[in-house]
């Protein structure tokens, strides 16, 4: 996960996570609304369920998830989003992949080829830098009151692959759980039955394979990383960046 994970402690160390309200809500919203599409009632839908729990983590007024989830059936009028992922290479040859949910795709393809360009970089074509990237499905789980050996025996039976400890953005000690997509569900519920809630339930781009730059190429890297993860249609931003410690050092 170093191209993904590392990058999401970087933003909290620059200080460029997003912290405003309004923009946590308005992608979670149009979370909602996608994922709506295949059943409004989030006990039948899974991916539904985990928006909803963000929404609530996030303090969403139950109105705002409710409204969410009738413009997804289709119950109220609201804007048609479309679910699209791009591609391209950042400075020095890093894979960037971007996963957004737009009501204009002619708008949101301009412009992230517009910011591929800024940074030196260039847009590809799909599939370009996709085979460098396989969707998994990754839960984050506090350490505390839990062991290692009863949460993988419990993740195993549901289908989970790989377990392993690691820091959460605050840097407190959690475990990670990855998954393949199919299994997202049933591992979702083992937890719930088991009463344990993850602080993080996702799925994710996990890059393959990394490339280690030198901090002054890293952070050029960053800045594409940056620019595309605060565009309002940008859902998430993946990249093969592997964050070595003396990068991290550097730009920390």
């Amino acid at each position: 996960m170093a191209g993904h994970n590392k990058w999401s402690k970087i933003k909290r160390k620059k200080g460029v996570a997003d912290a405003r309200r309004s923009k946590v809500w308005a992608r979670i919203t149009r979370d909602m609304m996608v994922a709506a599409r295949d059943g409004g009632d989030p006990d039948m839908n899974p991916r539904l369920a985990l928006f909803v729990d963000k929404a609530k983590a996030e303090n969403m007024p139950k109105d705002n998830i409710e409204r969410a989830i009738k413009r997804g059936t289709g119950e109220i009028e609201g804007a048609d989003y479309e679910e699209l992922s791009y591609e391209g290479y950042g400075p020095n040859g890093i894979a960037v992949y971007v996963d957004a949910l737009t009501d204009n795709t002619n708008r949101t393809v301009a412009d992230v080829r517009s910011l591929f360009s800024k940074a030196g970089g260039n847009m590809g074509t799909s599939g370009s830098v996709a085979f460098l990237f396989d969707q998994k499905a990754i839960f984050e789980i506090p350490a505390a009151d839990l062991t290692e050996e009863d949460l993988f025996l419990l993740v195993a039976d549901a289908g989970a692959e790989d377990l392993r400890k690691d820091e959460s953005e605050d840097g407190a000690p959690v475990f990670v759980v990855e998954a393949p997509t199919e299994a997202f569900g049933d591992v979702q519920a083992a937890l719930a039955d088991a009463g344990i809630e993850p602080s993080e339930a996702s799925l994710q781009q996990i890059p393959t394979t990394t490339t280690a730059l030198a901090p002054e190429d890293a952070a050029k890297v960053l800045r594409l990383l940056e620019a595309l993860d605060e565009h309002q249609d940008i859902q998430a931003v993946y990249s093969t960046l592997e964050m070595t410690d003396e990068t991290l050092a550097s730009l920390s």
